[in-house]
C-alpha cells in the first residue's frame, strides 16, 4: 500500500488530537452517520410504521440481520471513494461498460424522483398535521427550499446541516420508551425469527430489505468520500488515490455507528407502531400522518409530536442524498464537473439534476400520482437495479489494480455477496407480489 506523502503513515506519527476521546469519537463522525441516518426518509418510516401496525413484532429480527449487510455495502462503496479518488460511478465505468452503468444512473434518477414525491408527500403531511395548513403549500415549499438550499450552500455548511439533522431520529427511540411496549415479547421476536406465513407478511418482508438497502445510498456514499477529499485540499484525482489505514479504520467506526443507528430507528419505530397500533387492532395504516394520528389517544401528544417532527427532519436529511446521489451518477458517466462544493456557474448540469429531481417529485405531488404507488414503482426499481449495482460493486472491490492493492477484506466481500442474493430474491418476490 501506498500512502499519500501528506498522510501520518508517510511523515511519521500523526498530530494530536485536541479535546477528550468523546470529542475525539464525535470528530469521526461524517458521511457514514449522514447516509445511514438519510435510509430512515418518511418513505423508509412510512414502511416501519405500516410493519408494525400490520405484523406487531413478528417481524422486527429483519433489524438485527441487516445492519452487518447494510454497513458492509456502505463500507465497500465508501473504500471505492477513497481509494479510488473517484465516485462509485465513475469507479463502475472502468469495470463495465460505460452504456451500462449510464442505464444505472438513469434508473437511479427514475427510482430516486419516485422517492422524492413520496417524501415531500409524507413531510407535507406531517406539517400540515401539525398547523393545518394545506399541505399543497409545504410540497412546494420543502421541495423548493430544500433544491435552493443544496444548489447555493457549499459542501461543508451542507454536510454540517445533514450531522445535526440525525438527532431528530433520536424522537423516535423516545416515542417507543413512551409506548410502553411489552419488552419480552420485543426481545423474543428480536433474537428468535420467525418467517412471516402470510402473502402480506412476506410483502413487507421485501419492503423491509429494500428500504434498508437502497441504491441511492451507495452512490452517496462513494460521493461524500470525494468531497471530504477536496475538502481537505486534495482537488486532484492522483492525489485523491490511495488511502492510509488509519483514514480507513475511522470511516469504519463512522460507517458502523451509521448504520447501527439507522438499524436502531427502524427497530423503534416498529416497536412503537407495534404496542400501540396493532395491539389495539388499528392495522390498516397506509401513511405516516394516519400513524401519527392514531398514536395520540394510545401513546399521547409528546409520542405523537415527536414521530411527527421527524418526518419532517428525516426529509430535510434524505431529500438531498436522494438527488444528489443522481447527479453524481450522471456527472460522473458523462464527465461533467460536480460537486456540491462547485459554484452553480461551474457545475450548471450537476445541479441542473438535483433541481428536476426536485422539481419532477413536486410535480408527482399535483397530477394525481398516488405517494404510496410511487414508492411502491421506487421500490421495484430499486429491487431490480440493487443486485446488479452490487455485483458491480464487488467487482470494483475486488480489482487489485483499480483498488491500487487496497481491495475490500475476504468478510466483506462475503457479506456483500450475500446482501446481492438476498436483493435479488426480494426483487423476484417484489415482483411476484
Amino acid at each position: 500500500m501506498s500512502a499519500r506523502p501528506h498522510s501520518p503513515e508517510a511523515g511519521g506519527p500523526a498530530p494530536a488530537q485536541p479535546g477528550g476521546p468523546l470529542r475525539r469519537f464525535f470528530r469521526l463522525l461524517g458521511p457514514g452517520v449522514v447516509t445511514g441516518a438519510a435510509d430512515d426518509d418518511p418513505s423508509g418510516i412510512t414502511t416501519y410504521s405500516v410493519t408494525g401496525a400490520q405484523l406487531g413484532t413478528a417481524l422486527l429480527w429483519t433489524a438485527l440481520v441487516t445492519w452487518p449487510l447494510m454497513a458492509a455495502v456502505q463500507m465497500m462503496c465508501a473504500r471505492i471513494g477513497m481509494v479510488t479518488g473517484q465516485g462509485l460511478a465513475g469507479a463502475l465505468q472502468r469495470k463495465l461498460p460505460r452504456r451500462l452503468v449510464l442505464a444505472a444512473a438513469a434508473a437511479l434518477f427514475l427510482a430516486n424522483t419516485l422517492n422524492v414525491g413520496a417524501d415531500l408527500a409524507g413531510m407535507a403531511d406531517a406539517a400540515a398535521g401539525l398547523t393545518g395548513w394545506n399541505s399543497g403549500f409545504y410540497v412546494v415549499a420543502f421541495g423548493v427550499g430544500i433544491a435552493v438550499l443544496t444548489i447555493r450552500c457549499r459542501y461543508a455548511r451542507i454536510a454540517s446541516i445533514l450531522k445535526w439533522l440525525v438527532v431528530v431520529l433520536f424522537g423516535y427511540v423516545i416515542g417507543a420508551f413512551l409506548a410502553r411496549p411489552a419488552w419480552r415479547e420485543v426481545l423474543h421476536d428480536t433474537f428468535v425469527p420467525a418467517w412471516p406465513r402470510t402473502h402480506d407478511g412476506r410483502v413487507m418482508l421485501v419492503a423491509l430489505l429494500g428500504t434498508t438497502i437502497s441504491p441511492y445510498l451507495f452512490f452517496w456514499q462513494s460521493s461524500q468520500e470525494v468531497e471530504e477529499e477536496k475538502a481537505a485540499g486534495r482537488r486532484m484525482l492522483v492525489v485523491r488515490r490511495g488511502a492510509t489505514r488509519s483514514e480507513l479504520v475511522n470511516r469504519r467506526i463512522d460507517v458502523g455507528v451509521g448504520t447501527f443507528f439507522s438499524n436502531l430507528v427502524m427497530f423503534f419505530i416498529i416497536v412503537t407502531c407495534a404496542t400501540t397500533l396493532h395491539r389495539s387492532g388499528q392495522t390498516q395504516i397506509q401513511t405516516a400522518r394516519e400513524a401519527a394520528a392514531a398514536l395520540r389517544p394510545l401513546a399521547g401528544n409528546l409520542a405523537t409530536l415527536l414521530y411527527t417532527v421527524g418526518i419532517i427532519g428525516v426529509g430535510l436529511l434524505a431529500i438531498p442524498t436522494l438527488t444528489g446521489s443522481a447527479a453524481y451518477a450522471f456527472a460522473e458517466c458523462l464527465h461533467w464537473r460536480q460537486g456540491l462544493d462547485e459554484r452553480f456557474r461551474g457545475a450548471r448540469a450537476f445541479y441542473a439534476v438535483v433541481a428536476a429531481s426536485s422539481l419532477c417529485g413536486v410535480l408527482l405531488n399535483f397530477i394525481g400520482v398516488n405517494p404510496v404507488r410511487a414508492l411502491v414503482w421506487s421500490a421495484v426499481v430499486n429491487g431490480v437495479l440493487s443486485p446488479f449495482l452490487l455485483v458491480g460493486v464487488l467487482l470494483v472491490a475486488s480489482d487489485r489494480k483499480i483498488m491500487k492493492g487496497q481491495t475490500s477484506s475476504p468478510v466483506s466481500r462475503i457479506l456483500v455477496a450475500l446482501t446481492a442474493l438476498a436483493m435479488a430474491a426480494a426483487a423476484a418476490g417484489m415482483i411476484w407480489a
